[in-house]
């Protein structure tokens, strides 16, 4: 399984707080005219903590037609529960997911030690259909994934790689250099991107790829190739509005800049709200800023 590459981590679209299925179709259609090597539903922008289990397959079966054979469909099966995360793994799989996008458990921040992730991640990845990317967003989960703990939980047969949204290239050099070569890391920060794809990241699943896929591509073709200054100076241009599409303004904001690329984005399903005005402004100029690059 070859997971190198761009991939969006694709937004959920909403009309009156229902999911745009029109809507979806038409993003994850237009992604495949890209040069991505495929997308995720829901992550963390594809809002899954709002949606429904039965939205969630829904969601799911949605892109997988849209999304042809030899490009990869991951789908977020992450839940506080072993037993609820492993029957979300058989669902989208059921649904047709290629892999699954499993987050560490975090709600029961002080009991999840190193040794409570490796027995959840194995049970999950020893009853998924299909093989397990583990999903290392402290951000989001309070909690985080070590490196010897990686090394371990990269044994097992059916967990493919580790995707790590967290910006700390120490660390992903770390899973990279601890973990045998058939393990593969992408990585979740597009403002640290080139750095993690120098250490040896293989791609990455970057909110960014679903505003501006092809320029993301290029990033990693550049890198790939060893065009460093090039690299680097694209790496330059593309960090603010990366920056504004995730950490600034989030969801909302990425959901701003895909109406502005010409994606349906439309509103975030509350609690989550669009940016003001003045933010609209700020992706807006630097989407602009981005248009001859």
């Amino acid at each position: 399984m070859d997971l190198r590459g761009i991939y969006p981590p694709i937004t959920t679209p909403f009309k009156d707080e229902e999911i745009d299925f029109a809507g979806l179709e038409s993003n994850v259609s237009r992604y495949m005219t890209t040069g991505v090597a495929g997308v995720v539903v829901l992550g963390s922008n594809g809002e899954a903590p709002h949606l429904t289990g039965g939205e969630a397959r829904a969601v799911v079966e949605a892109a997988r037609a849209r999304v042809p054979k030899g490009k990869w469909l991951i789908a977020g099966a992450g839940h506080y529960s072993t037993r609820e995360t492993i029957a979300a793994a058989r669902d989208a799989a059921v649904a047709g997911a290629d892999l699954v996008l499993v987050k560490t458990p975090g709600y029961f921040k002080a009991m999840m030690t190193q040794e409570a992730f490796v027995r959840h991640f194995t049970a999950v990845a020893d009853s998924s259909p299909v093989p397990v990317l583990l999903y290392d967003c402290p951000m989001f989960t309070g909690v985080s994934l070590q490196p010897a703990t990686v090394a371990k939980l990269a044994e097992h047969p059916n967990i493919a790689g580790i995707k790590e949204s967290a910006p700390d290239i120490a660390q992903v050099a770390d899973f990279v250099t601890q973990t045998p070569s058939s393990f593969q890391v992408v990585v979740g920060s597009a403002p640290t991107l080139f750095a993690s794809l120098a250490v040896g990241a293989v791609g990455g699943v970057i909110a960014l790829a679903c505003v501006l896929p092809d320029l993301c591509v290029r990033l990693h073709t550049l890198v790939g190739q060893q065009r460093w200054v090039e690299a680097l100076d694209l790496q330059r241009r593309l960090t603010p509005l990366a920056r504004s599409v995730t950490s600034v303004y989030g969801v909302g904001g990425l959901k701003a800049a895909l109406d502005m690329a010409g994606y349906v984005g439309g509103l975030p399903r509350m609690p989550l709200a669009r940016p003001g005005v003045e933010a609209i402004e700020i992706i807006k100029n630097q989407i602009s800023a981005l248009a001859e690059v």
